[in-house]
Formats: C-alpha cells, structure tokens, sequence
C-alpha cells in the first residue's frame, strides 16, 4: 500500500480541520430540504454477482445509480470489491467514475472481515486491522464513514464491552481522516436498539455513531420461532447516534406503500422527532419486483411522504 502511506500522512493535518464530527457534516445535511436519498449498492446485490452470474460491474454503479435511477448519492459495498482491496489503480478507476457522473460517496458497508466484538482479544485486534484499509478506501472516494459490524458473544454485558473495544480502537484509526465509524441493526444484539445505543456510550466517540436500519431487527431465534426488536422503536434509540439511515425495503401494497414498514411512522422519528435531514438511503431486499423496479418504487415512497410534508 506505498500510496496510501504517503498520501494519506499527508493529508492527516488537512482532514483534522474538517473532521466530520457532526451528524449534519456526516449526512451533508441541506436545511432546505427535509432529507436527500441516496442509493445503497446492495439494492442490486444480485446484479452485481451476490446470488448467481453477475450482470453488472461493481466499476459502474456510481454510472448506473446517475444514469439509470437519477440519484447521484450512494453507498457502496465492500463484498463487490473485495479482491480489489490493496489495487490502487482501481479504487482510482471507481473514485473516477463516481467524479464523471458528478456522484457523491458517502459510505462503504464492510462485511466479512472479523469481529470487532470478538471474544477473543486477537482475532478482535486482527478485525481492526482488516477494516483499516477500507477506511483508506472511504477517505479516497470522499465517504463520510465506514458501515461495521457488531458481532460477538458472550452475555448482554459482555457483548457491549467487547463491541465497544473494537470500534473504539478502529474509530481512533479513522478519525485523523475524517472518517466515521457507523454500526448498523445488523442481527443479534446489535438489532436491540438499547444495547446498541449503550455501545455508543461506552465508545463515547464523536466520530463513531449508527447506521438506523428499518428492517434488520431480528435479535434471534427461540423454540424455533424469530425473535424481534420493535423496529420504531429500535430506530428511535439509535437515532440520538445517527449519521446516516438506511430505508430498508421489501414488498410494497397496490398504493405503493411498504408492507413491513409503516414509511410515514417512521421517517416522522427519523425526521421530525430527531430532526435528522440528511441522506437517506435506499436498500431494497425483496424477491416480488425485480430489483430495478423495488429501487424506484422505494423512491417513489419515499419522495411522495417528502412531497405530502411540503405540502402541509
């Protein structure tokens, strides 16, 4: 990684007089506005080879989400871009393609890549290690933040402190480059909104907050049957740490609205009660519509309550 090293030591004393230590600086937020909608890359992660052949570039969707979608934020995925991690001339090629359709990065959602909660204090430190190249990865794109992950084991207790080690050394390594550390409702107790509003405050962390999810919020399994948070509730709870929202989408009912999630309830917490306005990004994860036609029927719904609030 010889560029990174230099450049980015470089550019540790220009990144700390902009540190994105605000939910406002973290979201890019527009106070004319209520709230922007971005694109995140899984809404086509069979597309892009997830499930099956891929039929699109994992290069191109900063192209395909200007082009074929007309929204020109996105959230990137780390899975399409794994082998390509330590090649610099192709994170350049992505960073361009994003600057020629005049499309802003805004995250990158890290999968697979340890437990930042792991039990065990090498493996946990070697999970640090692993997501640091992906911070240099944001910080090359212009992101705002990296999307990690919360997994451990052990007990309620544990579990927090664990988690909270992890992304407190990982959060330390980010921040000098303006660079957060976001946890998203991921499963397990990560899906409890008390539990993860409680990591955040033992990191107690400027840069180091929540990705709310509006549909991850399955805890586990018992006797045989799906255990869940309460969504609206969960997102409230995560929300006071936000720096980014994540409008997860499935199935939606012949007016267009979302079958599992109520859109209005919940962007009236998101937006109204904690007075978020920044990017709200688009995840569809559902089977009945094609994923093309799931991403623009989430933004319909989601600019149609944006439209019924400038409208009131």
């Amino acid at each position: 990684m010889s560029m990174n090293r230099r450049e980015f030591a470089a550019s540790v004393a220009a990144a700390a007089g902009t540190l994105t230590l605000g939910r406002s600086q973290a979201a890019v937020a527009d106070p004319a506005v209520p709230f922007r909608i971005s694109l995140a890359q899984w809404s086509l992660h069979r597309a892009f080879g997830r499930r099956g052949k891929a039929t699109l570039n994992p290069l191109d969707f900063a192209k395909i989400s200007h082009t074929e979608y007309a929204i020109d934020a996105v959230e990137y995925v780390s899975q399409f871009y794994a082998a390509k991690k330590k090649d610099e001339g192709y994170l350049k090629q992505l960073k361009q393609v994003a600057e020629d359709h005049g499309v802003k990065g805004l995250l990158i959602m890290i999968d697979n890549e340890g437990g930042l909660g792991d039990a065990d204090e090498t493996k946990r430190a070697t999970a640090v290690d692993n997501h640091k190249r992906w911070v240099e990865w944001a910080k090359v794109l212009g992101c705002h933040s990296i999307r990690v992950n919360a997994y451990s084991t052990g007990s309620y207790e544990e579990q927090l402190s664990r988690a909270a080690d992890g992304l407190g050394k990982l959060t330390d390594f980010a921040a000098p480059m303006g660079i957060n550390i976001i946890v998203e409702n991921h499963g397990g107790f990560s899906s409890n909104g008390q539990w993860l509003a409680g990591v955040m405050k033992q990191v107690n962390k400027p840069t180091c907050g929540t990705l709310p999810d509006f549909g991850n919020f399955k805890t586990g399994t018992k006797d045989g049957k799906d255990e869940f948070y309460d969504r609206y509730k969960g997102v409230d709870e995560m929300m006071p740490f936000a720096k980014g929202v994540s409008a997860k989408s499935h199935d939606f009912d012949a007016k267009g609205n979302e079958e599992r999630t109520d859109y209005r309830k919940m962007l009236d917490i998101v937006c109204k009660k904690h007075k978020y306005n920044g990017f709200i990004g688009i995840e569809y994860e559902g089977d009945k519509l094609s994923e093309s036609d799931g991403i623009k029927a989430t933004k319909k719904l989601l600019e149609t309550v944006r439209d019924e609030w400038a409208k009131a």
